[in-house]
């Protein structure tokens, strides 16, 4: 069974999406590559669903910094590689695409293909694609837009925060 629920978070509405109790998906409402179709089934009937919003009011209230609800993540097998190698970066830790490029077994060149991938994680904040950074420090593309990024990486107080005040 696919189900989706809807609801607010301190930096915006988060859509929830679970099958077969697994989370496949958290994203920002209106965030780019929002999944077409994605509409709010009512109130949560999944485990999952209610154990991804209780993790991230939790995150959001500074009280986790891991979590532990079930995910499926769908994609291509670079991709999910990817995925994986965002889930090693350390609460409060940011690397670049290059570094994760490098853990992964690649060139440092092959950071825009990680970056590809890493723009078009499916769990947002749940698998960290706010901690990936430019080489040279400064933040840059996020899916949910940078003032999110910012706001994640200010929360988790990680390096690189005395550059999160532009706005």
């Amino acid at each position: 069974m696919i189900e989706c629920h809807i609801a607010p978070s301190p930096l915006g509405h988060l859509a929830y999406r679970a099958e077969d109790e697994h989370l496949t998906g958290l994203y920002f409402v209106g965030q780019k590559h929002f999944p077409k179709g994605l509409i709010d089934t009512g109130a949560p009937q999944s485990r999952v669903i209610a154990e991804a919003m209780e993790q991230i009011a939790d995150y959001f209230a500074g009280q986790r910094t891991v979590f532990s609800v079930k995910l499926r993540l769908n994609g291509t097998e670079f991709q999910q590689k990817v995925w994986a190698g965002l889930q090693e970066i350390p609460f409060g830790n940011s690397w670049t695409y290059g570094d994760l490029a490098r853990r992964m077994g690649h060139a440092p060149g092959a950071s825009r293909a990680v970056g590809a991938a890493n723009g078009r994680n499916p769990v947002c904040i749940i698998v960290p694609c706010h901690r990936v950074i430019g080489a040279d420090g400064e933040l840059t593309g996020y899916a949910g837009g940078m003032e999110r990024k910012q706001h994640l990486l200010t929360l988790e107080g990680g390096p690189g925060r005395a550059q999160l005040t532009l706005f």
